[in-house]
């Protein structure tokens, strides 16, 4: 069930990412079933993960109000980034509309770990501006 993959999610990226972390919050809806896991990191910025039960998911870096940046990898199959080579697969690179390939790992617990481990180095090149 998606809510028991949260809870497993939050609880490894609490133990293995606790250098950037501030907290961890799992986001109810109105019916009270978890919507998604929001992160809130040391760079004053946040990050949400989101699945649904048709396997469709977002790993968002929400860095707008910091350093106007975003960096999100998802794989909703927007035709308009059909010529992506990893499409549906494919990140948002600083902006929306800079879209390039997403390698992430399909298996949802080592996407979340890679996708971490790639927060954690740009937040040392950004150097917490």
């Amino acid at each position: 069930m998606i809510s028991e993959y949260y809870k497993r999610i939050k609880t490894n990226v609490e133990a293995k990412f606790s250098d950037i972390l501030i907290s961890a919050e799992l986001i109810s809806g109105v019916a009270g079933r978890i919507r998604k896991l929001r992160l809130y990191l040391i760079d004053n910025t946040f990050l949400d993960i989101w699945y649904s039960s048709d396997g469709s998911y977002s790993y968002h870096w929400e860095q707008r109000y910091v350093r106007n940046a975003i960096y999100r990898h998802d794989n909703a199959p927007h035709q308009k980034w059909k010529n992506i080579s990893t499409f549906p697969k494919h990140c948002h690179d600083g902006t929306q509309l800079n879209v390039t390939e997403s390698f992430l790992p399909d298996d949802p617990d080592r996407a979340v770990e890679e996708f971490l481990g790639l927060v954690r180095a740009r937040m040392v090149v950004f150097k917490w501006k």
